[in-house]
């Protein structure tokens, strides 16, 4: 039956190829074209199609690409392979001295008793694990009283997550830490714990989720202003589910992030309104791919234009000349100048890590660099591009299309040192929401829409300034149990 299916399709697929042909021919008649080219036209592009669908499928996913041949170097030069032990000087050291069993302590040679050799050790070490282990926390406040028959003190309670709630704001830290830090579902982390003695369900888990994230939205609001004083940012969304009632919505995390912090929105729409939303009155550079909605609220003359300027990102651009180069193996000669410009970045340094006279000198270096090295690097670019002959619609005129449309924003950076070359820094900032998203698929409610924004915003910052993400949440709980309404943000390592 499965021999006759296959038969029944290939003779389909041979009757609807020859229809094809038949309309195509027929459709250039009519149009007054070249039948015969216009068929090419037509198989070619089936071709590609056919080409970059088996890419996906069975390709490598990595952007990378093979460095070109270079000479092989002597073997005693030749690095090793893998890393080896690595060192652990943050781990506490547990001593474990081994000695002999009595039956052992016998000399092998004369048969006499052997006699420990005082402060001589064979020494090597080994990583190991102690279990996590959770505690039931029983406080015995004191009370004291004066025998003048006085009013008695009890000593303070510490700090409640919530009014009569039984867990600690420790344990709320943890939880968040693990669910938008680490990527594990309320379920799996309930099914973990009862391995470890606590018997919790997930309604719990997420009810102390949700009190957490209201102690800690003074610190989420403030981060716009954090984010919006930048004279540069970036901006990028990805997809988010909302699992309500019913079917799956599609809603969206926008995202804007600087050098120092990142602040998430998940709404339910990506149209140019939402983004007007999102940047709101910044007039600064917003660093962007090349979707269409950034472009519409920033297009001069319009009624309610944002006053912002974008800038594009090279990254977006090698992507899709390196999809292309599947199908039009000339796009290696455009990747090799976009990797060239990637080179002279890289030995530029960072202006965000520099203050004062430092940062004055860094910036000038980099505007001279990219002056003198990555201007012609671009301008060759260009020439290759026009000089360039693709059909309509195939992966190399799609990626001509694209980079010559936003030619305008991609050399921006030659003549401001403070815009980079790509919009990676943002991307690294919705990884956890994409990871998190693969394993519990989104929220179940809206509010599980804002305490996941809230969360990633505060993690990823604290990431950023250098700080321990849970200790930095739970310095901020802390700090808002005792005086609501109190802005704690994360502190640079610096």
């Amino acid at each position: 039956m499965a021999k006759q299916m296959a038969a029944l399709l290939e003779a389909e697929n041979a009757r609807l190829h020859q229809r094809l042909e038949l309309l195509v021919q027929e459709n250039a008649r009519l149009k007054g074209e070249d039948a015969q080219a216009r068929l090419q036209l037509e198989l070619t592009q089936l071709k590609e199609q056919l080409a970059l669908m088996q890419q996906r499928l069975f390709g490598a996913s990595s952007e990378k690409r093979k460095p070109e041949a270079e000479a092989t170097p002597p073997a005693n030069t030749r690095k090793q392979r893998g890393h080896g032990p690595r060192a652990q000087p943050e781990l506490p050291v547990q001593e474990v001295l081994l000695p002999l069993d009595e039956a052992d302590k016998v000399c092998g040679l004369c048969g006499g008793a052997l006699k420990e050799w005082t402060g001589q050790t064979e020494d090597s070490e080994e990583v190991s694990v102690v279990e996590r282990h959770f505690v039931l926390k029983r406080y015995r406040r004191q009370k004291y009283r004066c025998p003048c028959g006085c009013t008695p003190v009890t000593a303070p309670a510490p700090p409640r997550l919530m009014e009569g709630g039984c867990y600690s704001v420790e344990l709320a830290v943890h939880v968040a830490l693990q669910k938008y830090g680490f990527h594990l579902p309320l379920a799996r982390q309930a099914r973990m714990y009862l391995r470890e003695g606590l018997v919790v369900d997930s309604q719990t888990l997420w009810d102390q989720l949700s009190a957490l994230a209201l102690h800690l939205q003074p610190s989420y609001e403030a981060l716009p202003a954090v984010v919006f004083t930048s004279p540069l940012i970036h901006a990028d969304e990805t997809y988010w589910y909302l699992l309500d009632k019913g079917p799956r919505k599609k809603w969206y995390a926008w995202t804007v992030a600087c050098a120092d912090a990142v602040y998430h929105r998940i709404l339910p729409s990506r149209s140019a309104a939402t983004a007007r939303q999102v940047l709101g009155d910044y007039k600064g550079i917003v660093m962007v791919d090349g979707y269409a909605s950034y472009q519409t609220v920033t297009k001069p003359g319009k009624e309610a234009s944002l006053e912002c300027s974008l800038v594009f990102c090279w990254s977006h651009v090698r992507r899709k000349y390196v999809d292309a180069e599947k199908v039009a193996p000339v796009c290696a000669q455009v990747l090799k100048l976009i990797g060239q410009l990637y080179a002279i970045e890289a030995d530029l340094p960072d202006p965000h890590a520099l203050e004062g006279e430092q940062q004055e000198a860094a910036l000038a270096h980099r505007l001279a660099v990219r002056q003198e090295e990555s201007a012609p690097l671009v301008a060759a670019i260009r020439e290759w591009a026009l000089a360039q002959r693709s059909l309509p619609g195939s992966a190399l005129r799609t990626a001509l299309e694209y980079m010559l449309g936003l030619w305008n924003g991609l050399t921006v950076f030659l003549t401001n040192p403070w815009v980079p070359l790509d919009n990676n820094l943002v991307e690294r900032q919705l990884r956890d929401m994409v990871v998190g998203r693969k394993n519990h698929y989104g929220s179940k409610s809206l509010r599980g829409t804002e305490v996941a924004a809230l969360f990633y915003s505060l993690i990823e910052t604290a990431r950023l300034s250098g700080e321990d993400p849970g200790r930095y949440l739970l310095r901020a709980a802390l700090a808002a149990i005792e005086q609501p309404g109190t802005v704690t943000l994360p502190t640079s390592s610096d």
